[in-house]
């Protein structure tokens, strides 16, 4: 026994005990610093550069392309690269930013179904384009795959397929590809986006414990479900999954607002025959106030008009307000 006692008592405990601490806020402070958000871009200026460097005219079609392309390029090349199917630290260790690409994977697939099913085809029997057909599915990997394929091989299947539509969109002899930007085929997008906002919304708002009322079959006598709920129920977000609700509706503003922006420029001759440019743009601003900078090291839960404030329900404030106005905006197109 003194033997095993005095051949640890030849090691340097202190040392060891100084290299962990360290190894430990090097860890911390590159998680830090990888945990950046990526910053807004242009639309406009991402068009134009792409117009002027691919030598094209900038059809329709072609800002929507473009801006779907952009993003999914920022999942993989963002600082410390896509972190969702990271097996190894310190990024398997971080969960903000893979809840920031989630959110702007989920926006990203709703616009590429759209892509395919609406805006590039005239009718319901039209052939679909060969270029959305492989991409669409391609976004639809296991955002967490790591190995064969990775989600990354698949995200670049998106980019180059996208690329060759849009080189086939701005092509006069190439009739391929068509981006039909009607109010119809932006009113089923809207709807889409609504679905996606209303329900992050819902799920920020339950970081504070509340009662709530069943309204599934409010407002028609003749509909039914298919099993009974309560009437009432409790309706809390855990503690532990805040903080990814909050970041995963961070990136699907983040995306959505792109994708917006875009909208604004391909369905601009839409959008001003029904007198609903000045709607977007309010949206557009919404979507712009939730990505203000977060200046706490965290994100905070006060409770309702508690002492601290609650970060969630600031930014399920602003998405409520920008949801809001995709519906008055999507009946405005139905009816302007």
């Amino acid at each position: 026994m003194k033997d095993a006692s005095s051949r640890f008592a030849h090691i340097p405990w202190r040392w060891v005990t100084y290299s962990l601490l360290i190894v430990v806020v090097l860890l911390w402070l590159l998680g830090w610093i990888l945990s950046k958000e990526p910053e807004q871009f242009s639309v406009q200026q991402a068009v134009e550069q792409q117009a002027q460097q691919l030598k094209l005219e900038p059809v329709k079609g072609f800002a929507t392309t473009t801006a779907v392309i952009r993003v999914t390029n920022t999942l993989t090349d963002k600082r410390g690269g896509y972190m969702s199917n990271d097996i190894l630290p310190p990024t398997s260790l971080l969960d903000n930013i893979p809840a920031w690409e989630f959110g702007v994977i989920q926006m990203t697939r709703d616009i590429l179904l759209s892509l395919r099913n609406d805006f590039s085809r005239s009718q319901s029997q039209s052939v679909e384009n060969p270029n959305l057909t492989t991409a669409q599915p391609a976004m639809n990997i296991d955002h967490q795959s790591w190995f064969a394929p990775t989600a990354e091989n698949e995200y670049q299947t998106v980019v180059n397929e996208l690329s060759q539509y849009r080189l086939a969109l701005a092509d006069p002899n190439d009739h391929s590809a068509q981006f039909y930007a009607r109010s119809d085929n932006l009113r089923r997008y809207i709807q889409e986006v609504e679905k996606r906002l209303g329900s992050l919304s819902r799920r920020l708002s339950a970081s504070v414990a509340r009662v709530e009322t069943d309204v599934s079959l409010a407002g028609d006598v003749s509909s039914s479900q298919s099993t009974p709920t309560p009437q009432v129920m409790n309706s809390k977000t855990s503690w532990w999954e805040i903080d990814n609700v909050f970041y995963e509706a961070r990136g699907a503003s983040w995306a959505v607002l792109h994708y917006l922006k875009a909208v604004e420029l391909d369905f601009a001759d839409v959008l001003n025959n029904k007198n609903a440019l000045i709607s977007l743009q309010q949206i557009i601003k919404e979507l712009e106030s939730s990505q203000q900078a977060i200046w706490s090291p965290m994100v905070l839960n006060g409770s309702g008009f508690g002492l601290l404030a609650n970060h969630s329900l600031v930014m399920a404030n602003y998405l409520s307000r920008a949801n809001a106005a995709l519906i008055d905006l999507r009946n405005l197109l139905a009816e302007g």
